[in-house]
């Protein structure tokens, strides 16, 4: 049972992994091909920051799901509890600013 909780973290890192290497290719793709066809290069710019902005928030979502198997599953100590509050506080807080550089408003907000 280990040995497939070990497996999943590692899953999961890699899915983080690969959507942040696919997500800047299709970002800069898009942003390269909306540069040089328009004319308005800061929208082209905050397009690309939006993109790039959700693909880090997506891989931010897979490496905290391998952090959280990791922590429960495998390495359950007072000190690795306290790193995994660590992480998801400032995962939370990356998520929070994120958020707020994509959508422009807080995540509490909603949509309006």
């Amino acid at each position: 049972m280990k040995e497939l909780f070990e497996i999943a973290v590692i899953a999961f890192e890699a899915i983080a992994v690969i959507v942040l290497l696919v997500g800047a290719a299709l970002s800069m793709g898009s942003f390269l091909m909306r540069l040089f066809r328009t004319k308005e290069r800061h929208v082209a710019y905050r397009d690309f920051r939006q993109a790039f902005g959700r693909t880090l928030l997506l891989a931010l979502d897979f490496l905290l799901a391998a952090d959280i198997i990791l922590t429960v599953t495998l390495d359950l100590t007072f000190e690795s509890l306290g790193m995994l509050a660590m992480l998801v506080l400032i995962r939370t807080f990356l998520h929070f600013i994120l958020e707020l550089e994509v959508t422009g408003r807080w995540p509490w907000q909603g949509s309006q």
